[in-house]
């Protein structure tokens, strides 16, 4: 069980971002939470500009450069819907949760799902049909900046079944406080 990083009394966070390097689950949580919470959910993926894709795709890591207009779409889809929205972005660095908190101009709950490279590397080899290769999981661990103690930000550990995991998200949201 993973312990929150930050959590102070709010109303209950209405823009969420599932972050974490490829394969950590994302996109599976992210569309279970919003179903919980009654939200949409948004798999940034979906965000990313054709080139990225395409990097990505023949094995080739993202720069900066390439994530800054991808982080752009992802903040302003949060900042343009008014429902509970959680959107699956890596955000894998600090200077790229900042990006997306500015877009949105209110807070963002960021929800870093923890595991080991091992466990990610065989969600990766048993997942058919995404972009990602496996090949590129070395260099999502090199770039990840896990949230730090001043972020809001919680840590939910994925080595456990997802109703676990959806069980112990939905007590942190609760007490975050009501919408």
């Amino acid at each position: 069980m993973a312990a929150s990083r930050r959590r102070s009394k709010v109303a209950r966070p209405t823009k969420l971002v599932i972050m974490g390097v490829s394969g950590c689950g994302k996109s599976t949580v992210g569309a279970a939470l919003a179903e919980a919470l009654g939200g949409t959910y948004v798999d940034g993926d979906n965000l990313h500009p054709a080139e990225n894709i395409a990097k990505m795709s023949t094995g080739t890591p993202l720069h900066d450069t390439d994530r800054w207009p991808w982080l752009d779409r992802v903040g302003d889809a949060l900042a343009s819907r008014q429902e509970t929205t959680i959107i699956g972005c890596s955000a894998l660095k600090r200077a790229y949760r900042d990006r997306i908190r500015a877009k949105v101009g209110e807070p963002v709950l960021f929800v870093h799902l923890s595991g080991t490279r091992e466990e990610i590397a065989r969600r990766m080899r048993n997942r058919a049909g995404h972009f990602m290769p496996a090949s590129l999981l070395d260099s999502q661990f090199a770039a990840l900046e896990e949230p730090r103690p001043d972020e809001y930000a919680v840590t939910i550990a994925i080595n456990q079944p997802l109703t676990e995991i959806l069980q112990e998200l939905t007590g942190i949201i609760e007490k975050l406080g009501p919408k």
